[in-house]
């Protein structure tokens, strides 16, 4: 999935091109509606690991780091995610043509995640499975699983999924970001291109707090480790083998420069997620400033910390509150604000309709101020990032658990497509670009032989074995592919019968 290029500037003096990293093929479908599920109530808890047994290497504070350790303790708990869409205009229906530059046209695409709880839960990045009508996951043994998506935030680009196993699965540990420091050694684990899956690459922190699309928000942890398209939602791991990011940019202009969002401010969202699948974050409506010394010489300012308001938004609850440019934040709800990204953080992390109470200095005088916040609006930078939008729609069922048809060989179809005479089994003539058939590489024309070693040479025979099988396991199926002339087992995981 390569994703368009977005002109960011930085600091207001340096403008460079971002990217979001994802897949080497397509996105999912270029809008972020999204099918999350809403009976939270079927899924598990939500428990995650935040303090394994250190790496060797980092036992000492990390002083020798022998990622080799790191990688094989975490390596198992990285995923490949792979996403397919029908399309906004093929919904129900396999066949179709499209032009080459139908936005409305099926999609492909690719990215990378790891498991965060043995239940199965799993984080990965909120444009990689944006707009997916499918969302398979693949882990580093082999197994295929089917996943839902379970909650989704644009605005840190932050996904939640799901998966059902009858066994434990492997978990990366997540670390504290919150301690890292610039210089600090680190590595990414991911799937660049959607082709070279668990490539390891290793850097250092080169920045903390970058902020690029939401300047309010954004906390982005800058990195050298190498980082591709097809990288996205995989983690960025510390000396101790513990996940301290989730990779998500890199710059299309320049090489060594990526970016992951901190794991912290993933932790504090994840009830959100699980229970309402999406999250609501406070909101006030003013724009801030840190109140630096210079600052406070220039504007003759008492306060010796606190958030400099340089703006207030017409119609928001600050406008409302009588707040305006100058004023200087120095508390809210009794705690000490010692800058304006301290303030920022806590009403972020307050429900929309709570009330703040906020300390407020202007012209020598100080006054408390109470402030009924509202819903966080998402920034017009993130909306053109994520597609405009990130409403749900349901995920639409096939009666096939394929996700194919087919249909039995008849002499016009071999003489058609020139298949050998001994070739028996039954000819598939249509495949929903977002079923499992699609993803396991089967296409219009391939000749179904076997399904885990049954013959199928009649429809059927075929009807029989596929109504057979349990639903979520893996399947292997021979099929006769005329343009190589020969055969092939491919693996599909088939959804549940209806």
């Amino acid at each position: 999935m390569r994703q368009a290029a977005a002109l960011v500037g930085l600091t207001g003096v340096v403008g460079f091109l971002l990217g979001l990293v994802a897949a080497g093929t397509q996105p999912a479908h270029p809008s972020s509606k999204l099918a999350v599920r809403p009976a939270v109530t079927e899924v598990p808890p939500l428990t995650v690991s935040t303090d394994p047994e250190p790496s060797p290497a980092a036992a000492n504070g990390g002083a020798a780091v022998n990622f080799a350790d790191v990688a094989s303790r975490v390596n198992p708990a990285i995923v490949n995610v792979d996403t397919a869409s029908r399309g906004s205009d093929d919904r129900g229906r396999y066949s179709r043509r499209y032009a080459a530059d139908d936005p409305s046209a099926p999609r492909e695409g690719s990215g990378s995640g790891f498991i965060i709880d043995a239940n199965g839960y799993i984080l990965t990045n909120h444009h990689v499975v944006a707009g997916a009508d499918r969302v398979t996951v693949t882990l580093a043994d082999g197994r295929i699983f089917r996943a839902d998506v379970i909650g989704i935030d644009p605005a840190i680009d932050v996904a939640l999924l799901y998966v059902r196993s009858r066994d434990p699965l492997p978990v990366a540990p997540l670390g504290d970001s919150d301690t890292l420091r610039v210089g600090e050694w680190v590595c990414a684990i991911g799937n660049p291109l959607g082709v070279y899956v668990h490539s390891v690459t290793v850097g250092v922190v080169s920045y903390l707090g970058r902020k690029i699309f939401d300047q309010s928000l954004d906390a982005f942890i800058q990195t050298d480790a190498a980082i591709s398209f097809g990288n996205s939602g995989g983690p960025l791991i510390n000396a101790r083998g513990q996940v301290v990011g989730i990779t998500t940019a890199i710059s299309a202009q320049v090489s060594n420069i990526g970016f992951a969002i901190p794991i912290g401010q993933v932790i504090s969202i994840l009830p959100q997620l699980r229970e309402h699948g999406s999250v609501a974050r406070g909101y006030i409506g003013i724009g801030l400033t840190d109140l630096t010394p210079a600052l406070r010489r220039a504007l003759k300012l008492s306060p010796e910390h606190g958030a400099l308001v340089q703006d207030v938004t017409p119609d928001t609850p600050a406008d409302h509150a009588g707040l305006r440019a100058y004023d200087v934040v120095t508390s809210v709800d009794g705690r000490a604000i010692r800058s304006d990204e301290e303030l920022i953080r806590y009403i972020s992390g307050r429900l929309p309709g709570s009330l703040a109470s906020l300390e407020v200095w202007r012209d020598g005088s100080t006054s408390t101020v109470q402030i009924k916040l509202k819903d966080r609006p998402l920034p017009d930078i993130i909306r053109s990032r994520t597609g405009g939008s990130s409403d749900v729609r349901p995920v639409v069922q096939n009666a096939s658990p394929f996700g194919l048809n087919v249909r039995d060989l008849d002499t016009v179809a071999v003489e058609r497509l020139h298949l050998p005479d001994m070739i028996q089994g039954v000819l598939v003539t249509d495949v929903d670009p977002a079923g499992p058939a699609r993803l396991a590489q089967i296409r219009p024309n391939h000749v179904i032989l076997e399904i885990n070693r049954r013959r199928v040479a009649t429809t059927a025979e075929y009807r029989a074995v596929v109504a057979s099988l349990k639903a979520g396991e893996a399947v292997a199926v021979l099929i006769y592919d005329r343009s190589s002339g020969g055969r092939v087992i491919c693996t599909l995981v088939p959804d549940p019968a209806q």
